[in-house]
């Protein structure tokens, strides 16, 4: 199994993401640059966090334009596994590649903090060999909130598309718990085909015994274990 870390100008997360994988995971993984036409051989594709351009015109608009997202489309369009965490989720959403937008956060500020999530999807790669608990997760992003219409809405609780949604510690998914307003608690979604997964949580940030939680590093593991 290969990995491949897209890099953006403005990502951030993109050493987080080749450590814990290569480190902690122990799998192969390289890095390609945004202008790049080849995906060099990488059989999954990560969209890592930070302010891609800078976050300027909407945050995922301008990066979903680079030249390497042509590639990853149609990797993602020949069932090739793509993952986007924060803004690589903005990204899949600007491309198209999930369902919904993700909207500024309803307090209308930056968040940077831990949250909980609760695994949901019994049939996506990412979630189905979770344990049915909470996982402390963080987050720091100003446009987490999940938004979709009615239909999708529909389509992507009958399609068991749902990811994860927020939770408190105990695995309760409730208002209190929900820290940007997403609809229906949602953090994460996959697309029809499951093979395009995205989240707003960063679980790359919480994958090494330095930090004092793991509970990334058991998210990460499932793409790891299934496709060996």
């Amino acid at each position: 199994m290969k990995f491949g870390v897209v890099v953006f100008p403005g990502s951030n997360c993109e050493d987080d993401t080749v450590f814990t994988l290569r480190h902690n995971l122990g799998q192969e993984i390289v890095k390609i640059w945004h202008k790049d036409h080849d995906l060099q051989g990488c059989d999954f594709i990560i969209l890592p966090g930070g302010f891609s351009y800078g976050d300027y015109l909407r945050s995922g608009a301008i990066a979903r334009f680079s030249p390497v997202m042509n590639e990853v489309i149609a990797h993602a369009n020949r069932g090739g596994y793509v993952m986007g965490i924060c803004n690589g989720f903005q990204i899949l959403a600007e491309a198209g590649l999930v369902p919904g937008v993700l909207l500024k956060n309803i307090a209308q500020k930056y968040i940077c903090r831990n949250v909980y999530l609760k695994p949901q999807s019994q049939s996506a790669l990412l979630t189905a060999g979770l344990d049915e608990r909470a996982y402390k997760i963080p987050i720091a992003h100003g446009d987490g909130r999940y938004f979709a219409d009615e239909d999708t809405l529909k389509r992507l609780n009958d399609n068991d598309q749902v990811l994860f949604r927020y939770c408190d510690e105990t695995g309760n998914i409730v208002p209190e718990a929900n820290p940007n307003g997403s609809l229906e608690n949602i953090a994460g979604v996959c697309n029809a085909g499951k093979n395009v997964f995205g989240m707003m949580p960063h679980p790359e940030r919480a994958s090494d015994e330095a930090l004092g939680n793991i509970d990334g590093r058991f998210i990460l593991e499932q793409v790891t274990q299934v496709l060996v």
